[in-house]
């Protein structure tokens, strides 16, 4: 129930001791500045992660061979493994939990595209279909490569909307061509794929084309996506799948690392988002001792407070006032100027938090840092907790004041 006289005494107490009172509240909005700040700089970190996984499916491997390190069945180390149309054959039709799979191959030369009198230098890769999924690809206009293209090896080119600007001033470039390394290839898409990989400076050709132009069965790279609820051991499962047929193929120790490098996107956000969690928690630790001292703070002045009105309350006593008021006072007094303070460090923290949004650009570290609404509700509701075992133990010592004592008190 509210009770104007009690209100008014409030008011009157933290009137009467100005300074006190701000710098007992400081505390307690400091500490929740702080712990909003903190937490959107942990947000900030969080979505710069995802924002640089969201470049390609997080349940991907990415397949690379380079040399053997290791000793295996007489063959000395230092034979390079070169993957070829064999492993991709092999990977695609025996490892059991793949759900889309590409090879790419690598293009010797200077990646130079060429139309009419514009010139730029872009990576030239090749892939199959299923690459646009794996790797997210936006498609503007036009088409990605196709089942046919593949089949019939045809010389058709699907390009960034960076190689757009660089090569196509006033020209629509759907149906066009360019030169690709010196091959002629139409333009059948146009893709925007911006991330912190450059994959938007970049065009894709049908990977049988490219293979067929150059005289080659090889591939540099195998593109996997598991299926969508995959868990981190089945991706081991899988990883290890690809590692043993692929070591088959080539007479290599499947646990040579350095023979066949696979990163596991999976196992690598889940490490991440691990180390962001441990990042959270360091962080709500902090936050949350630093409002502890500053309602520690609160609860102190609430016992000098008791001491300076010791004889009041003992009139009060003296008058009839049952205990629960008076502590009820004392708490109600404690309540409010954590709230107040507390609600102060919140909306400066947003406040900040909103600011640097608006200012600073998104980076490939950090990006978009905020504090949620229910962030806001918990911390409010803690400060209201917080607020009221400050003033418990006060006001129960200002209840325990016996009238008699109060009295004499100087």
């Amino acid at each position: 129930m509210f009770d104007l006289d009690v209100w008014q005494e409030i008011f009157a107490t933290l009137k009467k001791n100005k300074l006190r009172s701000v710098l007992t509240g400081f505390s307690v909005a400091w500490g929740i500045f702080m712990l909003i700040i903190l937490l959107g700089a942990g947000k900030g970190l969080q979505n710069a992660v995802v924002k640089s996984f969201e470049s390609s499916k997080i349940n991907s491997l990415w397949v690379s061979s380079y040399q053997t390190s290791l000793n295996y069945k007489g063959l000395k180390p230092g034979r390079v493994i070169q993957m070829t149309n064999e492993d991709y054959n092999i990977v695609k039709t025996q490892v059991q939990g793949i759900n889309l799979i590409s090879s790419r191959y690598h293009i010797p030369g200077e990646n130079k595209l060429v139309y009419r009198k514009e010139s730029a230098n872009f990576d030239i890769r090749t892939v199959y279909p299923e690459y646009q999924d794996i790797e997210n690809i936006k498609l503007v206009e036009g088409r990605f490569i196709n089942a046919i293209d593949i089949n019939e090896t045809r010389k058709v080119a699907v390009i960034s909307t960076d190689v757009v600007q660089a090569l196509f001033k006033k020209t629509k470039p759907i149906g066009e061509y360019i030169q690709a390394n010196g091959f002629p290839v139409q333009v059948v898409g146009v893709f925007e794929d911006k991330d912190n990989w450059d994959n938007n400076k970049c065009i894709y050709l049908p990977v049988t084309t490219a293979q067929k132009l150059y005289g080659s069965r090889n591939i540099s790279m195998l593109s996997i996506t598991m299926d969508d609820n995959a868990t981190i051991i089945q991706s081991k499962t899988t990883e290890a799948e690809v590692r043993k047929n692929i070591a088959r193929i080539h007479t290599f120790d499947p646990s040579d690392e350095r023979a066949l490098y696979i990163g596991n996107n999976l196992e690598q956000f889940q490490k991440i988002s691990r180390l962001i969690n441990s990042i959270n928690l360091f962080i709500w630790i902090i936050g949350i001792m630093t409002i502890i001292a500053g309602i520690v703070g609160i609860s102190n002045i609430m016992m000098i407070v008791v001491k300076e009105r010791t004889k009041e309350i003992g009139v009060r006593k003296a008058l009839g006032a049952k205990p629960w008021s008076i502590i009820g006072l004392i708490i109600q007094e404690s309540i409010f100027i954590t709230g107040l303070a507390g609600y102060i460090g919140l909306v400066l923290g947003i406040g900040l938090l909103e600011l640097v949004n608006a200012k600073i650009p998104p980076t490939d570290f950090f990006r978009n840092p905020t504090a949620n609404i229910n962030l806001a509700i918990a911390a409010t509701f803690i400060l209201i907790i917080a607020g009221t075992f400050a003033g418990l133990f006060p006001a129960k010592k200002a209840a325990q004041i016996k009238p008699i004592e109060a009295l004499r008190d100087e």
